[in-house]
């Protein structure tokens, strides 16, 4: 079997935060095509790996798909001198998803059998509210309950509000918050607490967003308003020396990950003892391939791991069939907790009822896209 194409998919869809998802198939000889996905947060990201990607195509095409980890290493080595980090990794990511899910498909077998089996039957989930619909406070309770009432048993959310012009719209700027929007943001906590229980995981989400003095502040304020179980992303990701500061005076529990390009990106932070659970994307940090060693290396701490998931269905098939073979998992991430506004792209349904996601014993990851809808929505890119 030899690969004869790569084809990057950039579609308009109402299910995403963004408004658009990035897949990309692997096509092969043999009639066998398999899906990846590497959705970014922006526009700009998104086209840009479209590009990237055309060239990935021309350096594989001809090659045999089963020989993952080689190429891997060939893709991942070709760009070594401008930097292998950030849109090089997301590529890679997205043709390692594609191969694993061509793997299973031709041997006719799940991609969690082939990384060495389950250890458990279902993936435990932790899932996002709506903060749209954050208008009152009948409508926060409304929203909450009906997270509970479906069987999750953790929810996230940023209580922050957007700081305006002393903020960038993706992220850090200056790293301050108003004090009236730390109250505001520990009142909402409060709420969000009251009303999913003590039984239920709070998260939250700083999204790197503030510099170290104010997220101690913002940490500690939350801990003493909503007895919260995880700090995620204090500070932005470039400066592990921030993050051991702001873990050193608060007393949460520390995520980091999501913006964690390989094993080398998480290796310091397990070693330095800087986070308590760590989430890495496995569309943004390597693909299936980086996940399970990235894993591996986490259990070696046993610190958890609990994938990062903000895009499509792709990308939560990819990361539900690694944590079924990984003793050291906690919730996979999901954006929404009814997972049906992924039907438009998909004939396959996604099963999470009672919170948890349920993989069918099916070849490859398991996933059959509706080609009509992505045909139908392709963006045009001159």
């Amino acid at each position: 079997m030899k690969i004869t194409g790569v084809r990057p998919w950039l579609v308009k869809a109402r299910s995403s935060y963004w408004g658009e998802y990035l897949f990309v198939e692997v096509s092969t000889d043999a009639g066998i095509s398999g899906w990846g996905e590497i959705t970014s947060t922006t526009r700009i990201a998104n086209r840009a790996l479209c590009s990237i990607l055309r060239q990935v195509g021309e350096q594989i095409s001809g090659e045999d798909p089963s020989q993952i980890e080689r190429l891997w290493h060939k893709l991942f080595r070709g760009f070594t001198y401008m930097g292998s980090r950030g849109a090089a990794c997301e590529a890679v990511s997205a043709i390692d998803i594609a191969l694993w899910d061509i793997r299973g498909k031709a041997l006719g077998l799940p991609v969690y059998e082939l990384l060495g089996g389950a250890v458990r039957s279902e993936i435990s989930l932790y899932t996002h509210p709506d903060q749209s619909k954050f208008t009152s406070r009948e409508s926060i309770v409304a929203e909450i309950r009906a997270i509970v009432d479906s069987g999750h048993t953790g929810l996230k959310f940023d209580p922050f509000a957007y700081q305006g012009e002393r903020e960038q719209r993706d992220g850090y700027l200056d790293g301050g918050l108003t004090r009236k929007d730390e109250r505001d943001a520990a009142d909402l906590t409060a709420l969000i607490r009251e009303t999913a229980g003590p039984h239920i995981d709070v998260l939250i989400d700083a999204h790197g967003r503030f510099d170290v003095p104010t997220a101690i502040r913002l940490c500690r304020t939350l801990e003493e308003a909503g007895k919260i179980d995880w700090f995620e992303e204090p500070c932005p990701p470039e400066s592990l020396d921030a993050l051991r500061q702001v873990r050193e005076k608060v007393s949460a529990a520390i995520s980091w990950g999501e913006r964690g390009h390989t094993k080398w990106d998480f290796a310091p932070v397990l070693e330095g003892r800087l986070a308590d659970y760590i989430m890495p994307d496995v569309t943004w940090t390597g693909g299936i391939t980086e996940l399970k060693k990235i894993s591996a290396l986490a259990e070696a701490y046993y610190v958890p791991i609990s994938p990062h998931d903000a895009g499509g269905p792709v990308n939560i098939l990819a990361g539900a069939h690694v944590m079924m073979t990984v003793p050291n998992f906690y919730k996979l991430e999901t954006s929404s907790w009814d997972l049906s506004g992924y039907n438009e792209l998909m004939h396959t349904r996604l099963d999470n009822a009672n919170g948890t996601l349920k993989l069918p014993r099916v070849p490859g990851l398991g996933i059959e896209m509706n080609r009509d809808y992505l045909e139908a929505n392709e963006v045009e890119l001159a």
